[in-house]
């Protein structure tokens, strides 16, 4: 539990769990791999960010234990092994998803298998990165897609279906470190400067999308050359 969130989080979403995206974005998963690996560092470094400013990990905080605490057993490669059947089998998916409990409840909303169920905080990952990017929401989906090939129907989704796992993974550090307001500020943190210090197409998301209304230290047409070049070298 020490290492990077972001490093966790990829590392769960390897192998067939990122073929599972890859399926539910309509892509490959070469793309859909370099696309989480832009998208997660966007999302925890703006995260990040937010803690930093006044009242904000208090908010953050407060938001995990009232939407998203009761998470942190759960598993994300148990949650998205569930997705496999998501769309057609209604009777074994749901009883699998059902298993896994809030985890499993909350991907199966994202994944559209609501069954006329009432959305919860835990899976609105819209309103979660509304309150993630505020009015820069469209142009972390904009930016995301034109960097790593999606179309922005698809860097919508995929934000949308991040956004929800990775307050499930902060409300599972949270509780395994037995963490307050402040141990979650400090090591989001840690997490926004890692982003910095790495760079790359997220670190360079992160700063085209929100810092383009100061000074503009690295805009968006930094970021497309960035990722034209990753892109490049996949063909």
């Amino acid at each position: 539990m020490n290492g990077s969130l972001i490093d966790d989080l990829m590392g769960q979403l390897q192998g067939g769990s990122m073929g599972q995206i890859a399926q539910q974005l309509g892509t490959d998963t070469a793309t859909a791999s370099q696309a989480v690996g832009a998208a997660l560092p966007m999302l925890v470094g703006a995260m990040g960010r937010n803690a930093q400013q006044p009242g904000g990990a208090e908010a953050l905080f407060g938001a995990l234990q009232r939407d998203h605490s009761g998470q942190g057993a759960m598993d994300l490669g148990g949650l998205l092994g569930a997705l496999a059947g998501g769309g057609q089998g209604a009777g074994g998916a749901g009883a699998a998803l059902g298993g896994l409990g809030g985890l499993g409840g909350l991907l199966g909303g994202l994944l559209g298998g609501g069954g006329g169920a009432p959305a919860s905080a835990q899976l609105d990952g819209g309103g979660i990165l509304g309150h993630v990017f505020g009015d820069a929401q469209g142009r972390a989906q904009s930016g995301l897609g034109q960097a790593t090939g999606l179309n922005g129907s698809q860097a919508g989704s995929l934000l949308a279906m991040l956004a929800p796992m990775v307050m499930a993974a902060l409300s599972q550090r949270v509780s395994a470190g037995n963490l307050n307001a402040g141990g979650l500020g400090s090591m989001l943190g840690q997490e926004h400067a890692q982003v910095q210090q790495q760079g790359g197409l997220g670190g360079g998301l992160l700063g085209a999308v929100l810092d383009q209304n100061g000074d503009g230290k690295f805009d968006l047409s930094d970021v497309l050359k960035l990722g034209g070049s990753l892109l490049g070298g996949r063909r």
